[in-house]
């Protein structure tokens, strides 16, 4: 349980809530932020209570009109939470969040868009069109969690959305399988057209060469973003630059895990077991003390296939 003294017992109620919905739906971004400073901490749980919230609006394609409406009611209540208006536990954490970090509105409203375009999921024609997606689902997540972490200046910010974009490719990458059941696809259609794969090459999960090549070509590409995101991290406040190493390298990792699986992402989630991310942080604790980027072997091995 959350002990703040300093807090409304309806207050400290709404944080409860986000944190009890971080700790289910996100045990990787979770056990990050359990290494951020209080403050820090409680705000992030309500960044990631409404993220996980708006992304359960949509679950559910097949009544669009019922989930067009869930979004439009998120959109009015985070409108009016910027003029102190509580609606219900996440909001109400969320305008106590604003009165500790200038957490902006604009990125939050992206992220709903973002949302809204998986009510009518189309693959991706392009890697353009994949992008945008992943800045307003995840790379705006980055711009919402900056003010909380704390930034030296606003060359961070576009590396906070491209480590955003990073994370996003990664889910991606892992939900290939469980997206396609949900009706979705977002490998992007020119990239797939590239290695000879096909749509129905994808509805009947072939693992093949063509397939693994594709795979390679989309995990170099989420690597090169960690790889891109992780000056960002130095320019964070020292204190919340572990957690965001942290989830991102473990993040990261699950690239890794699906080599493991040899690429299979149809019938086997890949993940990273929380013995892997303990023997992960000594490494993670020396990086932030000498600004250095972290190769874990998964990822190398992702790097040096690609490279054959």
């Amino acid at each position: 349980m959350i002990a703040e003294s300093e807090l409304s017992r309806e207050t400290l109620d709404a944080y409860e809530h986000c944190r009890r919905i971080t700790r289910r739906a996100a045990k990787t971004f979770y056990w990050g932020s359990l290494l951020l400073p209080r403050r820090k901490r409680l705000a992030a749980w309500t960044l990631y209570a409404f993220c996980r919230t708006v992304d359960d609006s949509v679950d559910c394609i097949q009544d669009a009109t019922c989930s067009d409406r869930r979004l439009d009611l998120w959109r009015d209540r985070l409108v009016r939470a910027y003029a102190g208006d509580v609606s219900d536990p996440i909001t109400r954490a969320w305008v106590d969040m604003l009165c500790h970090y200038a957490v902006p509105l604009q990125p939050a409203l992206d992220l709903i868009e973002g949302a809204r375009m998986d009510l009518h999921p189309a693959q991706p024609a392009t890697f353009e069109h994949l992008h945008l997606y992943c800045y307003r689902v995840a790379g705006t997540v980055g711009l919402l969690m900056a003010p909380v972490l704390g930034y030296c200046g606003p060359a961070a910010l576009p590396l906070a959305v491209d480590l955003g974009v990073a994370m996003q490719l990664t889910n991606i990458l892992r939900d290939v399988g469980e997206d396609l059941r949900n009706g979705r696809i977002y490998l992007p259609r020119d990239e797939m057209q590239q290695f000879g794969y096909t749509e129905a090459d994808l509805h009947a999960s072939v693992i093949d060469g063509r397939f693994i090549e594709l795979m390679r070509f989309q995990m170099q590409r989420a690597e090169d973003y960690y790889v891109r995101a992780r000056p960002g991290i130095d320019m964070l406040e020292k204190s919340a630059q572990l957690a965001i190493l942290a989830s991102a390298e473990m993040y990261r990792g699950i690239l890794g895990a699906i080599v493991a699986n040899e690429y299979d992402v149809f019938t086997k989630r890949a993940y990273v077991p929380t013995s892997a991310k303990m023997r992960m942080m000594p490494k993670l604790w020396l990086a932030t003390k000498t600004n250095t980027v972290p190769l874990p072997a998964a990822s190398a091995h992702v790097l040096s296939s690609h490279a054959r």
